[in-house]
């Protein structure tokens, strides 16, 4: 597979970092971010690059010349002509034959490359996204989904957006099928989200790749210190999902959100004190933030999947502005008793995943690599506890809208 890396952008943003060279040739942990990007693949198979190239495009030509001394094969493009952000795209259409990797020059990440691959060729679209929530998604373009993952909206920041969404972001990591390149947009400078990818929505060739792998762009001074900072701590390596990850698993009402008994309204649902803080410590760590909660309003016919789904689109706006994120939600619909007016019937089961059974942590466990013996659940009722114990999760319980910030310092204290 190719990998082909857009390095042409002037870094106008982090420029007092250093405005000599070309914003991926800026060094991270002493080498160039290119470098970390070309390396990070490599060791995962993929040696066959194509870097695009313009603003001082030679420093990043004489320094890594045709790849050999870095265990690659690299040719260039050379954009003399401002073509936009993906124009060069349709002047290599006849190099990119097959299914190729098309990434930003300026993002530092580890991730599983043949997850996503395979991903891709499962869906069987012209193009797959790789998705992650962020700290800011109220300023940020955000990507909405079916329940399949099939991208229906794109939404920039100057676009209306819906009062409740969930955070979901464009990491900047996209596979492509060369039919994407048949018909070039007729216009002189391409952009890749305006002209390619957005108008993808709504075709059902345009897939969302959700993963809590580390992605992160260094286009301001704030992001490279962050960056830097967690390449130098292994946390970057840490999250690819090769690696076992480990989680901190939440129920939702009274624990997240106040207890109101059934929650079938929205309105009724806010969120407790001091629970995006309680998450952006976990967002922080090494952890992933995952809920699992039971929701037998679906089953008693009270709360539609759709109803639910905005609920729980609340749950994230409202930590989104507080800076929070989930990396996951999983819930049960089901039921065991029936008998009752207006329930849905095939919903009205003894399944395996109602807690306290464990059904939702193995799954999460299946999606994510988790360690479920190094990972957490958090809940306000003993079906959480039994049912992270029964997953071989350590279980803590917290007083029905109580203080999740005081159980997840507890966690991180006394385990980093």
């Amino acid at each position: 597979m190719k990998t082909v890396i857009m390095a042409g952008g002037k870094g106008t943003r982090i420029s007092s970092i250093a405005s000599d060279i070309p914003k991926p040739m800026i060094k991270i942990g002493g080498k160039p971010v290119l470098q970390q990007e070309i390396e990070s693949l490599r060791k995962q198979g993929l040696d066959d690059f194509i870097i695009t190239i313009s603003h001082l495009g030679h420093v990043i030509s004489d320094y890594f010349g045709d790849g050999s001394k870095f265990g690659v094969k690299i040719e260039y493009f050379n954009e003399t002509i401002p073509l936009g952000n993906a124009g060069a795209l349709y002047e290599l259409k006849d190099e990119l034959t097959d299914v190729f990797l098309l990434i930003n020059g300026d993002a530092l990440f580890d991730f599983d490359v043949r997850r996503f691959i395979d991903y891709h060729q499962d869906k069987n679209g012209l193009a797959t996204i790789f998705t992650h929530p962020n700290t800011h998604p109220f300023d940020s373009a955000l990507i909405l989904t079916d329940e399949d993952n099939t991208v229906l909206k794109w939404l920039n920041k100057e676009d209306e957006r819906p009062k409740y969404y969930r955070n979901r972001v464009n990491a900047g990591i996209h596979i492509f099928s060369p039919e994407l390149l048949k018909k070039r947009p007729d216009k002189e400078k391409i952009d890749l989200d305006r002209d390619i990818l957005k108008p993808l929505c709504g075709t059902g060739e345009l897939y969302a790749y959700d993963s809590p792998e580390y992605v992160k762009d260094m286009g301001t001074p704030e992001r490279y210190a962050e960056v830097t900072a967690d390449l130098l701590s292994g946390r970057v390596a840490r999250r690819n999902l090769c690696n076992k990850q480990k989680a901190i698993f939440l129920d939702r009402d009274g624990t997240i959100n106040k207890y109101v008994g059934f929650l079938t309204d929205i309105k009724d649902f806010e969120l407790n004190d001091h629970v995006a803080e309680a998450i952006k410590k976990i967002n922080n760590s090494d952890y992933l933030a995952i809920v699992i909660t039971n929701q037998p309003v679906i089953a008693r016919g009270e709360v539609s999947f759709s109803e639910l789904y905005e609920i729980h689109n609340k749950m994230e706006t409202l930590l989104g502005e507080k800076g929070a994120y989930l990396n996951a939600i999983y819930f049960c619909p089901h039921h065991p008793d029936s008998g009752f007016e207006g329930e849905v019937k095939e919903l009205k089961i003894d399944c395996d995943c109602r807690k306290p059974k464990p059904g939702m942590l193995y799954k999460a466990a299946e999606d994510f690599n988790l360690d479920l013996s190094e990972s957490f659940m958090i809940g306000d009722e003993d079906n959480d506890i039994k049912a992270g114990e029964a997953a071989g999760c350590n279980a803590l319980k917290i007083d029905r809208d109580g203080d999740l910030l005081q159980a997840v310092d507890s966690i991180l204290e006394n385990r980093l």
